[in-house]
């Protein structure tokens, strides 16, 4: 994890790491362990603004919040989905055009 990917993630309200006394920012377990799960969410797809806004804060006991996020997070695997299914459907239509496009008589 580079310095300034941590910076990015405070910058974008996704962390709060503590500071020592001559200004250093010092990441403490959990924090990392936060920043393990925004990792695998942003490579997942996931954009920044559903995961600074649904991501329960670091150090709260927020088991209700966690909830609403994994359904908000189902519900983004759902829109994906669907968005596979169609370009999936266009792929057919585009497979099937160049078929029947090869199969017809004369210059190309």
């Amino acid at each position: 994890m580079s310095a300034r990917s941590l910076r990015h993630y405070e910058d974008e309200g996704l962390i709060v790491p503590g500071r020592c006394g001559n200004g250093y920012r010092d990441y403490c377990r959990s924090t990392l362990d936060r920043v393990g799960t925004i990792r695998s969410l942003l490579e997942s797809g996931l954009p920044v603004r559903l995961i600074r806004e649904l991501l329960p804060p670091s150090g709260t006991d927020a088991s209700g919040a966690d909830a609403e996020f994994l359904r908000e997070v189902e519900r983004y695997r759902d829109r994906v989905a669907a968005r596979i299914a169609g370009l999936v459907e266009q792929q057919e239509a585009l497979d099937a055009y160049l078929r029947e496009a090869a199969a017809r008589p004369g210059p190309r």
